[in-house]
């Protein structure tokens, strides 16, 4: 009978999970290997075994951050209705950013452009499923045939803006990200339909 393998998956997860949230509450410049190895049961050893050091963990976080957002994001199943897919990105975008809050501050942290190219194309791709559910909302006639990057990227900056504000306790008092979002998002979209008319500039 082998021996067990004592660095497996299950304690990089523990890694990754206790390595964000000291990044989430600390900051990157304060993440050190020996006091992470401690505070999730295991030797600095594993650490450098799993990651090869602390650039290689902190690309490792980046990158499983970058997996789990895009898993999230592909539980939300294409329908007839491209623009209600646009909105249930958006939704769940938001349920990602509140169960996974140490890794969704990882992949907007100033360090992410430091990453090699398969973790920074990784994040990249999540917008993906987005401009995908506006181009087909374009072909159906139900929004504007402007460039759908664009599109996304307006309908993907109110979800993270509105997200950003209610994880930073940011949000004026009265005021409620979670009662509004989803009108947010349809406002949103519902700018770029085809029947509305622009006035002149």
């Amino acid at each position: 009978m082998g021996r067990p393998k004592i660095h497996d998956e299950a304690l990089r997860g523990r890694l990754i999970d206790r390595a964000a949230a000291l990044v989430f509450d600390d900051g990157v410049d304060a993440l050190n290997l020996r006091r992470l190895a401690t505070e999730a049961g295991t030797s600095t050893s594993a650490v450098y075994s799993l990651f090869g050091n602390k650039a290689g963990l902190l690309e490792g976080l980046y990158l499983e951050a970058a997996r789990r957002f895009g898993a999230r994001l592909a539980e939300v199943e294409e329908t007839a209705d491209a623009v209600d897919d646009i909105v249930r990105l958006g939704i769940a975008y938001r349920d990602y950013a509140l169960r996974e809050p140490h890794l969704y501050a990882i992949m907007f942290d100033r360090h992410s452009a430091e990453f090699g190219d398969d973790a920074r194309g990784e994040a990249a791709a999540t917008i993906g499923p987005l401009v995908d559910a506006v181009r087909r909302a374009q072909e159906r006639g139900a929004l504007r045939k402007v460039t759908p990057e664009l599109v996304a990227l307006s309908c993907w900056g109110v979800a993270h803006g509105l997200v950003s504000l209610e994880l930073a306790g940011s949000v004026p008092p009265g005021l409620d990200v979670a009662a509004g979002y989803e009108n947010a998002l349809r406002a949103m979209v519902d700018g770029w339909r085809e029947s509305i008319v622009h006035s002149p500039q």
